[in-house]
């Protein structure tokens, strides 16, 4: 996520993101320098993130919130970047009013780039969640969700009973198909609209924000094509995925992008040309799918948590951090 938008822009009024900086894997072979193991990683994620979004989501559906620990930034991000939940805000926790986050539970520290130095007193970057740390090793795996992702979809199946490690996100008859959906929905949405939001200069805005809705259109073609095919004689199939009527990775990276769309993207981010909930019926039968009838969607989803960090932290954008209170509901019924 973006700690100073400014500083994202370029001199062309563009908006270019960070390349992640660790890149280890955790690995389920023998001997491997991160082992997979239980209780040996930690998660330090943001509710608001869409990228370390992806990581709860498969955290959740491949059972492993008893194998990997989290912790979670509050929502606001400033100029020193995240910050853990301070004491005042951990009693009011205590007491159940509504939770901003939690403390850091592994180091203690105050702010997520103490995580950072400590893995490389020299580092630079910015920083980033998601984080994937090694409590045995006290350094970061890594900052990479997409690779995070595909740890946890396979390296920990071990660990795992049936009904989980049978799960696979990433089946290798659909590999290039996911890889090539990926390729797309990353460039044009996950980051459109940020490409669209951060935008400086009209002319970088108007071509964006076009670019976000004609790729908006193209997964609604996908999704209807799926929907009619999945109608047919064989009334085992149910097409109701990106990718058929099996559940991948693909979904998983695209869901955390829609169901920001209508609450947050559409109108923080000047994405207003349509919204999915009245423009896209299959996309938000997709969206709702996902969210109300599938483990994982639902319960790593807090809209509050989402609306406040985008409408009060990004004051080059929302200068004054007042946040709507529509749409509403944040997303529809299932029925």
């Amino acid at each position: 996520m973006v700690t100073d938008t400014l500083k994202w822009a370029q001199p062309t009024g563009e908006f270019k993101r960070q390349v992640s900086s660790f890149r280890d894997f955790v690995s389920a072979k023998p001997g491997a320098k991160f082992a997979a193991e239980a209780g040996r990683y930690h998660l330090y994620v943001s509710l608001a993130c869409p990228w370390a979004h992806r990581t709860l989501i498969a955290r959740v559906l491949k059972g492993l919130t008893q194998i990997i620990s989290v912790s979670v930034v509050h929502w606001h991000l400033d100029q020193n970047g995240w910050r853990f939940i301070n004491d005042e805000e951990l009693a009011e926790a205590k007491k159940g009013s509504t939770e901003y986050g939690t403390v850091d539970h592994v180091n203690s520290f105050k702010r997520l780039k103490e995580v950072y130095f400590k893995a490389d007193p020299d580092y630079s970057g910015r920083f980033t969640v998601p984080v994937l740390w090694d409590k045995k090793l006290e350094t970061i795996v890594s900052n990479e969700s997409s690779e995070i992702l595909r740890m946890l979809n396979s390296e920990f199946n071990e660990l795992l009973p049936k009904q989980y490690s049978e799960i696979d996100l990433y089946p290798s008859k659909l590999q290039a198909e996911i890889d090539e959906l990926n390729g797309w929905v990353y460039d044009n949405v996950n980051n459109g609209v940020y490409k669209t939001g951060f935008a400086t200069k009209q002319e970088v805005y108007d071509k964006e924000v076009v670019n976000v809705f004609k790729h908006l259109d193209k997964l609604e073609d996908l999704l209807k094509k799926n929907y009619t095919e999945g109608s047919g004689k064989d009334s085992e199939k149910n097409y109701q995925f990106l990718l058929g009527n099996q559940l991948t990775e693909a979904d998983v990276r695209l869901y955390t992008t829609i169901v920001r769309f209508d609450p947050v993207y559409h109108q923080h981010f000047k994405c207003n040309i349509r919204m999915i909930r009245h423009d896209y019926p299959h996309l938000d039968k997709w969206l709702r799918t996902l969210y109300w009838k599938i483990s994982g969607f639902k319960e790593t989803t807090d809209f509050e948590h989402i609306k406040y960090h985008y409408t009060k932290s990004h004051i080059q954008i929302n200068p004054l951090s007042i946040t709507p209170l529509g749409p509403l509901p944040n997303i529809l019924p299932l029925e």
